[in-house]
């Protein structure tokens, strides 16, 4: 069986597989200084009473900082070296990036997840501590994107470095206009949030249309260039919340960064 861990800034993510089903998973707050000992989750060795055998640990992690816990941790609890997924991973595609090294770990996984699932071209968005958005074009080339503060972010931010705004939940308003400064803050942070992203994916399929209008007609007839729009596929904590507003969205999967470990950890057997 596989536990694929997904250590993010807020969140980690843990997934168990059998095979490819995804049987179980839960998630806990993400601190920096964790010990070994608190990553023992009765429940990463029982699941609807019965006992796991976790054989494979993969891991991709924006914290480095939980590298040598989650080792240990895996060692002791699994008797299993995890392996953490860098850069030097099969992902499937060619990272234009410069350098390629600097890209995010999970926004590689995601690629490989969506590309994997919804083909190409894709526009990967994941909403979480920041909001990423990225390409992958036809050719198989991830072109990179955007990076830009998620709705906890802004509102976080907002309340630590001001005096006097207060910290608000994160939630659809009621009404645009907020008529007190906690409501104000939530519109500004939850439509804010709706309006850049909707811009910024009506950038990219511009973008890819742009790119789709250089090509010649020959090129088209001879089948080197697929005259589609990416599939625009959404993850993360909030996915669920914003796509509910975004019509450009066509896809909510919330298991993407998990199911793009399962699936690097099968291209590696």
């Amino acid at each position: 069986m596989l536990l694929a861990i997904d250590i993010g800034n807020s969140l980690i993510k843990f997934g168990l597989f059998d095979k490819k089903k995804l049987v179980d998973k839960f998630s806990v707050a993400t601190k920096r200084d964790y010990r070994f000992d608190e990553f023992h989750f009765d429940r990463l060795q029982f699941s609807d009473g019965k006992i796991l055998k976790v054989d494979r640990v993969m891991v991709s992690t924006v914290v480095p900082e939980l590298i040598d816990v989650v080792r240990e941790a895996s060692q002791t609890q699994f008797k299993v070296t995890p392996t953490f997924i860098d850069h030097n991973a099969n992902f499937g595609f060619k990272i234009n990036y410069d350098p390629p090294t600097s890209a995010g770990i999970d926004r590689l996984i995601n690629a490989t997840a969506a590309i994997q699932k919804y083909g190409m071209p894709v526009i990967i968005c994941s909403f979480g501590t920041a909001t990423v958005i990225d390409l992958v074009n036809n050719k198989g080339e991830f072109l990179g994107g955007i990076i830009a503060p998620g709705m906890k972010t802004m509102s976080e931010s907002l309340h630590r470095m001001t005096s006097q705004l207060p910290a608000v939940e994160i939630e659809k308003p009621s009404r645009l206009i907020g008529n007190s400064t906690s409501t104000a803050i939530r519109s500004g942070v939850f439509y804010g949030q709706i309006s850049m992203v909707e811009g910024l994916i009506k950038g990219f399929l511009e973008v890819q249309n742009q790119k789709a209008g250089n090509k010649k007609p020959a090129d088209v007839q001879a089948g080197t260039f697929v005259l589609h729009p990416p599939t625009v596929v959404a993850t993360g904590g909030f996915a669920k919340l914003i796509a509910t507003q975004v019509k450009s969205i066509d896809v909510v999967d919330e298991n993407l960064t998990l199911e793009g470990l399962r699936l690097l950890a099968e291209d590696q057997t």
